[in-house]
């Protein structure tokens, strides 16, 4: 799939709760709470115009249930996606608009996610940092294959630098 790079736009906050509030009114009583993560949550920071939610829930094994009710708003089930006890789906195709994140309230992958938000929202120069790192990348590589791995030796600092901020805090 083609990199689309763009800079920070104020209006994907607003699609992500338009979007949550929609995805409530099918999953209902499953859902514990809505975050919205990823380079989309990060004031002033570019990305790909695919907004992150993560959606928690009470009983993973309820959610595969709901495949076929996402798939008629546009969403396509990738099942756990290389993350164990994660349910993930796709909107938007080859353009892609949405990528939603189902986790059980308790999985262990929810903390470092929101960690890793957060450090970003509180340390401009570290989105910065990643920003550029994009826009580097994405001149580098055409594929969000090859775009990804590239990437993930220094998400994989930026994960522990934020780790230890949120031990440290």
């Amino acid at each position: 799939m083609e990199i689309r790079l763009q800079a920070y736009n104020k209006n994907w906050v607003q699609l992500y709760k338009q979007e949550t509030l929609e995805l409530k009114s099918i999953l209902k009583d499953e859902v514990v709470r809505f975050e919205h993560f990823g380079s989309t949550s990060v004031l002033g920071m570019k990305a790909k115009p695919v907004i992150d939610i993560m959606c928690l829930v009470k009983d993973i094994s309820k959610i595969d249930a709901f495949n076929l009710t996402l798939e008629t708003i546009g969403y396509e089930a990738a099942g756990e996606w290389g993350i164990s006890g994660r349910r993930l789906f796709r909107k938007g195709g080859e353009n892609r608009t949405h990528h939603l994140h189902v986790y059980q309230s308790d999985h262990p992958e929810i903390e470092r996610h929101l960690i890793v938000r957060n450090y970003l929202r509180t340390h401009p120069n570290e989105a910065t940092m990643y920003s550029r790192l994009k826009e580097k990348l994405a001149q580098e590589y055409n594929d969000t294959r090859f775009y990804s791995k590239a990437k993930k030796p220094f998400i994989q600092e930026l994960e522990e630098r934020a780790l230890l901020w949120a031990k440290e805090n």
